[in-house]
């Protein structure tokens, strides 16, 4: 399956993705170092904060408390579709994912 994650620079990395990883983990194992993962996955840093695009969002499950707490401390504005990439589990119905990646993640 496919995902594509937008830089702040508007450079669009399309990448190759198997179901069951997370987005954290497919974007860090293809060299995005935007995505920081500061924590390794653990939800509890916020490095790794992505804006999902709206056609997306309602195909995730909702949000956790752990995750919604990450996300109030996020160093970039928090959108309606902000969510943590580690926490962003891929699935057949995600193909064709796009996620924006925030400037900053400190």
């Amino acid at each position: 399956m496919k995902v594509t994650l937008e830089t702040s620079d508007s450079i669009a990395h399309s990448i190759e993705v198997d179901p069951g990883q997370t987005l954290m983990a497919a974007a860090t194992a293809n060299g995005i170092s935007e995505i920081v993962a500061e924590c390794g996955g653990t939800a509890t840093c916020g490095t790794c904060h992505v804006w999902v695009d709206p056609t997306f969002a309602n195909l995730l499950p909702e949000l956790d408390e752990r995750e919604d707490d990450v996300l109030d401390g996020v160093i970039a504005e928090r959108r309606p579709t902000s969510r943590l990439a580690c926490q962003v589990v891929l699935a057949a119905e995600l193909d064709g994912l796009v996620v924006e990646i925030p400037e900053e993640q400190w």
